[in-house]
């Protein structure tokens, strides 16, 4: 796990990392702007297959923490630092105790409007080129949870903001609201990623040190089983069950696991080696979601 540097793209990371690991198959787990900073997970080889699974874990929350700070008075058209200034106020700026009963209106579930600079598509065109042609197209609202929300510093140009939310949130949208139910309008002047699910900052190393542990041939001891950390319950299968589910077939979990139709599981064969996330259905039986490649030991 990567923690990102300014300056860089996600994209970026990604291309790094499949110098350092000598493979293609790696992907990331949630876009981070370019100048933002932290976790950012990647997924590699036969684990990228996962990916659409780890924003899905039945019955829990995923969350996304975000540390950023607000700069009041100052609008943007990228809703951060790296846009244009649209607008300055020149009103007297917001006390601590208007910036934290604002705060209270955002928290829960509430619609964000995807800002026109993010890689989301319309007919297959990302946002962000089409706002580079000076073009805008209507945006459909989406809903996102905010768990929490809370005034860390207080400056009247300046307040930092954590936050907790669900996958898909975006902090520049928040920011903007934020300054536009004040009055005072605002922008996102710096945000770090706190955490990304299951990651948080303590499992992350920089690119400098995770390029120098490429170079002495020791990085592929960072790689992380996706079963230590997607939180599901893991079945060890007979060969029978290894051969079955190796061909998309199902199988039984029998008495010795206890979950409810709907529950997903993990399964593994006698070596450990994960071969596929599961999901029991009505019938009592494991049925294959997505099944993974096995290589030998």
């Amino acid at each position: 796990m990567v923690d990102k540097p300014p300056g860089v793209t996600s994209h970026d990371v990604v291309d790094a990392a499949r110098k350092w690991l000598g493979t293609r198959r790696i992907g990331h787990l949630g876009t981070l702007d370019p100048q933002a900073t932290g976790v950012l997970p990647l997924a590699v080889r036969e684990a990228t297959k996962l990916i659409p699974f780890l924003d899905q874990v039945p019955g829990e929350p995923v969350l996304k923490s975000y540390k950023g700070v607000v700069r009041f008075g100052i609008e943007t058209d990228t809703l951060d630092a790296e846009g244009a200034v649209t607008r300055r106020y020149e009103g007297a700026l917001p006390s601590k105790e208007e910036v934290e009963a604002a705060l209270e209106g955002f928290r829960g579930e509430i619609e964000q409007i995807p800002p026109m600079y993010s890689a989301v598509k319309k007919d297959g065109v990302p946002l962000h080129r089409l706002a580079r042609k000076g073009e805008e197209v209507e945006r459909e609202p989406k809903k996102v949870r905010i768990h929490r929300l809370e005034l860390a510093r207080y400056e009247a140009t300046e307040s930092e903001l954590v936050v907790d939310c669900s996958p898909g949130t975006y902090v520049r949208v928040l920011a903007s609201e934020l300054g536009a139910r004040l009055g005072c309008g605002g922008h996102l002047l710096c945000l770090r990623r706190l955490r990304s699910g299951p990651f948080d900052t303590s499992h992350a190393l920089s690119a400098e040190q995770l390029e120098k542990e490429a170079a002495e041939g020791v990085i592929e001891s960072r790689l992380i089983s996706p079963a230590d950390v997607m939180g599901l319950p893991v079945l060890t299968l007979t060969d029978d069950g290894v051969r079955r589910v190796l061909n998309g077939g199902d199988v039984s979990p029998g008495a010795r696991l206890r979950v409810s139709p709907g529950a997903r599981v993990l399964v593994v064969d006698s070596n450990e080696r994960l071969l596929a996330i599961t999901e029991l259905r009505a019938d009592r039986r494991l049925w294959p979601l997505r099944v993974l490649a096995v290589e030998s030991r």
